[in-house]
């Protein structure tokens, strides 16, 4: 598939940005369709010996309740990688220092693009 490439370029950014202590958050978004996933959020878990994130599933329907997980992010990328082009068409990457767009376009290409930080602090979850 030719997103995955760089897909991976965008992964670094994501460690780069844990290693710094600059992650503030990550949000799957672009649904396609309607599904009951509405949006996949992943926020920073910092202190302890090692760097874990809160993934959380929130869906559409009041039924379904949300799932929170604890994870390292190499646990968390199996995840993020499984929903895309499935369920999302872009993941936004909240640093302190710049957003990261990792966007996939109707022909299967993805690309990076980068803008001014939205974050000026990280707040663990």
């Amino acid at each position: 598939m030719p997103y995955q490439n760089e897909f991976l370029i965008f992964w670094e950014q994501v460690k780069e940005a844990a290693d710094k202590v600059e992650f503030a958050k990550l949000t799957m978004a672009k649904t396609i369709g309607k599904p009951n996933l509405r949006n996949i959020f992943v926020r920073p878990i910092y202190g302890g010996d090692e760097f874990k994130v809160l993934l959380k599933l929130r869906y559409r329907s009041k039924e379904t309740e949300d799932i929170e997980n604890e994870l390292t992010l190499e646990e968390a990328l199996p995840i993020i990688q499984s929903h895309l082009r499935s369920s999302f068409f872009s993941v936004l990457l909240f640093t302190t220092t710049k957003d990261v767009t990792f966007k996939i376009n109707k022909k299967g290409a993805g690309s990076i693009t980068e803008g001014q930080a939205t974050f000026r602090t990280v707040q663990s979850a």
